[in-house]
């Protein structure tokens, strides 16, 4: 009786452990597709609001709803503070993430049009993938050093054909957008550690985006005077960034990152290029050149080749059990 029981009673547990494994790369996988969109739409999102708002008082509107909106996801999903020792770490990354990035890539994109500025902070995945292997114990896989490159070459075709409609590049914009990039690589990096070490995704971007906006208060006096000017689709763009770009895809990217490698979650970025162009496109009626589509593709198979796995070696069927050798369980 005891082993005819058994087995039915296993079933079910062994085939739970096996499907967890696939639930959990599902909701990996579209928590990676909302991040890459929403952070596309940002692109977009600063182009619109940045003739009414300077990069200082864009960032700290944005920050500001974005933190707000993570308060209401962070309190539902419960509060789990970082250890002590790693509260100043989580300060310079918050600062480094949320301050110092947001403005770069602002300023940056006031003289930069959408694409150039997405193909010189797109040099951050490049890095992280360098870094992680070398600092992080992530290792150099294959599918990783070929696809990164790849991605970053249609990256690359993308600035340039978009940046040949907007005249000469401006040597600032583009040492702005590079600091972003710096500032991209760097924090994923030290996000990853503090993640790895145990701090809670959800709380720990709660934490950086308050900070964030904590550092970004000297800019308050001009935030009062741009809302006093700007027209309301304009503000509307900056609330639109603080709650979607900021709130819910730093969210999920911070999912991501805590279930993959540092390296393979920010490759998987090199898909944003080509969806802004599209939605630049769609919103903002920039026509991509031909070459640009070209470029989207190129970053697109570039991702799926990252994304490839070693296919495991087959395992050889069990060997039938000795009914001589094996234990008796009717006991």
């Amino acid at each position: 009786m005891t082993e005819t029981t058994a087995g039915p009673a296993q079933e079910p547990a062994a085939s739970d452990r096996a499907a967890a494994p696939r639930r959990t790369g599902a909701l990996v996988l579209i928590a990676a597709v909302i991040t890459v969109v929403l952070w596309a739409s940002a692109f977009i999102g600063i182009r619109g609001a940045g003739p009414h708002f300077d990069p200082g008082a864009l960032a700290l509107l944005r920050m500001a709803v974005g933190t707000v909106a993570l308060t209401v996801i962070t309190l539902r999903r419960g509060v789990r503070l970082p250890p002590r020792r790693h509260w100043l770490l989580v300060a310079v990354w918050g600062v480094g993430w949320f301050c110092v990035y947001n403005l770069a890539l602002n300023a940056a994109e006031h003289t930069l049009d959408a694409g150039t500025a997405a193909m010189v902070v797109n040099l951050a995945p490049l890095m992280v993938v360098v870094f992680s292997g070398l600092f992080l114990r992530e290792g150099f896989p294959k599918p990783l050093l070929i696809g990164a490159p790849i991605a970053f070459a249609g990256v690359v075709l993308i600035g340039l054909n978009s940046s040949t409609k907007s005249g000469a590049l401006d040597i600032a914009g583009l040492l702005l957008a590079l600091l972003a990039a710096v500032m991209y690589a760097g924090c994923t990096l030290l996000q990853k550690h503090l993640l790895s070490a145990g701090a809670d995704a959800t709380t720990l971007t709660w934490l950086g985006a308050a900070v964030g906006t904590v550092a970004l208060l000297p800019w308050t006096g001009s935030l009062v005077g741009a809302l006093q000017t700007a027209p309301l689709d304009a503000t509307l763009w900056v609330v639109y960034l603080g709650v979607f770009p900021t709130a819910i895809a730093f969210t999920t990217w911070a999912y991501v990152l805590q279930r993959s490698t540092a390296g393979q979650t920010s490759a998987t970025t090199y898909v944003v290029p080509a969806i802004a162009i599209l939605l630049s496109w769609l919103i903002l009626g920039e026509v991509p050149t031909p070459l640009m589509f070209v470029g989207g593709a190129l970053c697109l198979l570039g991702v799926l080749v990252t994304r490839l796995r070693r296919r495991a070696a087959p395992i050889s069927p069990a060997a039938p059990a000795d009914p001589a050798t094996e234990p008796d369980t009717t006991r």
